[in-house]
């Protein structure tokens, strides 16, 4: 009994000594070393994207479109399921979710298993397409397999020494499923540091697998590192610069990311997004960063502005009487500004509306019924505030002209008064706000006026007039 007692309290020991060995307790320059950041400036790293290249669901409304598509298939729905997985990648240069069947039940599983499981779902996340995709080769390595063909037991006896992370379903470029398996390497002490050094591929149709090094993991796997795992390391370089005790006690220049990221596709690469902000839990971002799943390549940008979760309250706040919930916002670059991209969806969980939140001035707030939509008004509301197409509209060109008012009619935009006239001998509209000129309101159809102006989205900003009302 004593030595059983011995020998447990040395395996204590051992770990404890480990944990303090491998912690950023001592260790806080290595720690905050794991993840190389390159500062990088906004308008020239991300550039403006077609519309069919970004994401416009999320995880959630994909299970719903999945679920759905599921029921439909009358001769599949009693005997499989669509797994949780739901695996954001890029194929075939567009943002998809990628998500394996599974056997329903046990006794489904004991009846279908001979034959395998034999399509997964494909969702297209700009257009919310949903594809059953059916296979020649049936899947025979998956999550829901019992004994050997558990992917799971299947890496296990494999790899008996390897530690692995989640596991990923991926497709090629080609459609053929695979489980991606990160296998964790600990870089600091004996298990701190975590990051990864190599990735198993495996062929989920006939069970085959093969290793490689992190820096050789073919091109068409967009998921290495977790998004979980990115975050934890950049938390790392954002908070240990000086020290493991500052990041606790006085927290000079420490950062930390904001809860909740997202992806964006780039470069045929998934890039995990997330904001970043102070530790002292001020409400506003400080920048944001973008981390590459294959590599690990993280690149931060300093932009001050409103965090995600203020941008999604401001969205809610346009249609609260819809009462539609926002997601996660994606950022983007529209019109040379950092920009909020958020969809609105109903109880159903389905997307109705999308919003577009000015990251810098978040209460320059856009809602459409369509992506080109929500754009256009965002860009209306853009140069009506001179940030329209990222200039100072001191730089921009100022126009000038006269005539006799043809049309005048009064809007409400967001909240503040607006004239759109239209004078003779032009089919411009011009949008005159009744905040910055009061004067507007003397005017009818007839009058003549004098206006400066600059060229907007859907009408011209007017910045001076000047008339003789008759």
């Amino acid at each position: 009994v004593n030595t059983v007692i011995l020998l447990i309290a040395a395996v204590a020991a051992v770990y404890m000594v480990g944990s303090l060995l491998s912690s950023p307790i001592i260790n806080a320059k290595k720690y905050q070393q794991l993840m190389q950041v390159d500062d990088r400036e906004f308008t020239e790293d991300i550039k403006q994207v077609s519309y069919d290249k970004i994401p416009l669901l999320d995880r959630s409304t994909a299970m719903l479109l999945g679920n759905r598509k599921m029921g439909s298939m009358v001769d599949m729905v009693s005997q499989f399921e669509v797994s949780d997985l739901y695996s954001q990648i890029n194929y075939q240069d567009k943002p998809v979710r990628v998500s394996p069947l599974v056997y329903a039940s046990p006794i489904k599983w004991l009846t279908n298993q001979a034959d395998g499981i034999p399509a997964y779902i494909l969702i297209d996340m700009t257009t919310q397409n949903t594809e059953l995709v059916k296979l020649s080769d049936a899947i025979r390595y998956s999550e829901s397999e019992y004994f050997n063909r558990n992917i799971y037991r299947h890496l296990r006896f494999r790899y008996p020494t390897y530690i692995f992370d989640d596991i990923n379903f991926e497709i090629d470029d080609n459609g053929t499923p695979y489980w991606i398996a990160p296998v964790k390497k600990f870089n600091i002490g004996l298990f701190g540091g975590e990051t990864v050094g190599k990735v198993v591929i495996c062929n989920a149709i006939d069970g085959s697998m093969k290793t490689y090094d992190i820096e050789d993991v073919p091109q068409w796997v967009d998921r290495a590192y977790s998004a979980d795992l990115l975050v934890e390391l950049f938390d790392y370089y954002g908070t240990l610069k000086h020290g493991f005790f500052n990041s606790i006690l006085s927290q000079k220049d420490c950062l930390k990311t904001t809860e909740g990221y997202n992806y964006l596709a780039i470069d045929d690469d998934v890039w995990m997004y997330t904001g970043v902000t102070s530790v002292n839990g001020d409400q506003s971002n400080v920048g944001f960063v973008l981390a590459n799943q294959r590599t690990m390549e993280t690149r931060y940008y300093e932009v001050e502005g409103a965090t995600e979760t203020s941008a999604m309250s401001s969205a809610e706040g346009q249609v609260q009487n819809l009462k539609y919930k926002a997601t996660f916002p994606l950022l983007l670059n529209i019109s040379g500004e950092p920009t909020y991209f958020i969809a609105l969806k109903d109880d159903a969980g389905l997307v109705k509306k999308y919003a577009m939140v000015n990251v810098q001035k978040y209460q320059i707030v856009a809602i459409g019924d369509s992506v080109s939509q929500c754009e256009e008004n965002y860009l209306d509301l853009l140069a009506s505030n001179g940030i329209g197409k990222g200039e100072d509209s001191s730089e921009k060109d100022v126009l000038t002209i006269s005539g006799r008012i043809t049309k005048i009619a009064q809007a409400v935009v967001e909240g503040n008064s607006h004239y759109y006239l239209m004078v003779e001998g032009s089919q411009e509209i011009f949008d005159v706000s009744v905040a910055e000129y009061l004067d507007i309101i003397r005017y009818e159809v007839g009058d003549e006026i004098t206006m400066e102006y600059q060229t907007g989205g859907k009408a011209n900003v007017v910045l001076s007039l000047e008339g003789t009302e008759e």
